[in-house]
């Protein structure tokens, strides 16, 4: 079955886009109350308004909300229920330069990046009529219209459903996805009321070619994982005079991103797909204004990408090329000294520095049994106090602030290097037909795409990891709980500021798909959608999908 869809599908778009939801902003909020406005306004909801639910997000900083709607099917008894999802909000605008205030105008945009020099490509797709550009479109308003054009079918259609269809338009996902960390509870509390049983996730988050000249739009079971390692370098100070006099946090920072940054060593390879290598998000030292005194400390942190290792792998990957980083500097240093010795007519002794690598875990361990309960509480006492002071404090800056506090017990002050997490987990899901749950959504899906495929100009191709980060990770555990136990223990805001909602994610469980909007330049100035693809081709897929899932 093919629904005719687009002038609906792109009308909502429209009007998504044209608020600016940036995350972080009160136009989260505004943007949830209009979806919620949607969806109050469809009879459906009317008769059911216990269906429908703005739910405000929990531990939050600030005033945001999450949009839960659910459709009962009619057809039968099933208690199967599929989660629909997207989010609503957007990175900032700031690309834009003087053009910001049309960056969510869909429709006068086009005419001021044409003034632009945007290369041909982008030339070529305002010309073709084909796009829509605006912040948002692609990443992913386009998607969540989609599934509020479903939703209202489906309301209007519950006999076709033997099961139940929840969507959400979840917040913060740009961030650190207090969205959909809430509204797992939300789900958890239907699933007891209602007596549901999940059965798949479908996402439609954005997807985009591989290269200029791909000409497949894409479907993609399971998702990429992500970890955050980071690294926090002590050196010793020194004035520059006597530069081999201490040893330079920057430069042992500097080693790791060379031994880290985009090493294909580095990949994660399973069913044959393999993840891109990791990639140096931010790096500095801790100096506030110029001295002639190299800084105290450093640090930097990766993102690293995951399709088969555990939190628990990838730490001791990390702390392996720190050790490696660590080696390096001790001998580039000495050997540096050496030959400046030879130049200058000075006697060369070696350089004190050794190689001192631990894992946060480590870390914390040898405190602990150092000084005792006064130093637990201690570090408790001033991570609780200053999440109460700062509650707005990025979630990377505070990880850090915990393990420079934690620093000053440390009996020995000689360069050292500590390896933790310091931002939002996000795990690893891989589809292999294991059990039914994942092979009646792998088969459906394919069904769905051949049926599909038809009305489209370009080939639909399945492939078996996500690519990007997403709220999707949040939908299944994918390692097993005891492999979770490293990202707990090498994570120092655990408990205060973060935690990885693990029994909220075990109670929902479900394999997961992203059948997405297609189109460029996410987070770009030229960000767009293709239209004809998003607007018409994805919401027949996913109704296809659940169709055959729950018909």
């Amino acid at each position: 079955m093919y629904l005719p869809c687009f002038d609906d599908v792109k009308k909502l778009t429209e009007e998504l886009v044209k608020i600016p939801s940036i995350v972080k902003t009160s136009g989260e909020a505004d943007c949830a109350r209009r979806i919620h406005q949607f969806y109050r306004s469809l009879p459906y909801f009317q008769r059911n308004p216990e269906y429908l639910w703005l739910q405000r997000t929990e531990d939050d900083e600030i005033e945001r909300y999450n949009v839960l709607a659910m459709v009962k099917g009619t057809k039968g008894g099933s208690r199967r229920t599929i989660i629909l999802m997207g989010h609503l909000d957007t990175v900032g605008v700031d690309d834009f330069g003087n053009i910001k205030e049309y960056a969510f105008e869909p429709e006068r945009l086009p005419q001021h990046l044409r003034q632009m020099d945007l290369g041909e490509d982008v030339q070529k797709d305002l010309d073709s009529g084909e796009y829509m550009f605006g912040r948002g479109a692609l990443d992913m308003k386009s998607g969540i219209a989609g599934h509020m054009w479903l939703m209202r079918y489906f309301s209007e259609h519950p006999e076709e459903l033997d099961g139940n269809i929840i969507a959400i338009a979840e917040c913060d996902e740009e961030d650190n996805s207090h969205g959909i960390i809430s509204a797992l509870k939300a789900l958890k509390q239907w699933k007891a009321e209602h007596d549901l049983e999940f059965a798949a996730a479908i996402n439609a988050d954005y997807s985009t070619p591989y290269h200029d000249l791909d000409p497949n739009r894409y479907v993609y079971f399971g998702t990429i994982g992500k970890l955050l390692p980071t690294f926090y370098v002590v050196g010793k100070e020194t004035h520059v005079g006597q530069a081999f006099g201490g040893l330079n946090p920057n430069l042992l920072v500097a080693e790791l991103t060379r031994l880290i940054e985009l090493n294909p060593d580095l990949c994660d390879e399973a069913q044959g797909e393999v993840t891109i290598p990791p990639a140096t998000l931010k790096q500095g030292d801790f100096k506030d204004t110029y001295t002639v005194q190299t800084p105290i400390a450093a640090y930097a942190y990766y993102n690293v990408f995951t399709h088969s290792m555990s939190p628990r792998e990838i730490m001791l990957r990390m702390k392996e090329k720190a050790v490696e980083a660590f080696d390096n500097v001790v001998r580039y240093t000495n050997e540096a000294y050496q030959a400046f010795c030879q130049r200058s007519g000075h006697v060369y002794t070696q350089l004190p520095w050794k190689t001192r690598v631990y894992t946060w875990e480590e870390f914390y361990a040898d405190l602990a049994q150092a000084h005792g309960d006064k130093f637990i509480h201690y570090l408790q006492e001033f991570s609780l106090d200053l999440h109460r002071k700062n509650p707005a404090m990025d979630l990377r800056d505070f990880n850090v602030r915990i393990v420079e506090e934690a620093w000053k017990w440390a009996k020995d002050q000689s360069p050292t290097i500590i390896v933790f997490n310091s931002s939002t987990f996000f795990a690893r899901i891989e589809m292999t037909g294991r059990d039914e749950a994942e092979r009646k959504l792998l088969d459906s899906v394919e069904q769905a795409v051949a049926e599909v495929q038809r009305y489209s100009e370009r080939p639909i191709v399945t492939k078996m990891f996500y690519p990007y980060i997403s709220d999707a990770s949040f939908m299944a555990l994918g390692d097993r709980e005891e492999e979770l136990d490293a990202l707990e223990n090498n994570t120092p805001a655990w408990g205060i500021k973060y935690t990885h909602p693990i029994g909220d994610i075990a109670a929902i469980n479900v394999p997961v798909v992203n059948i997405g909007t297609y189109g460029k330049d996410g987070h770009k100035l030229t960000e767009r959608v293709h239209m004809r693809h998003t607007f018409e081709i994805v919401p027949n897929i996913t109704f296809n999908t659940i169709k055959k899932l729950l018909g």
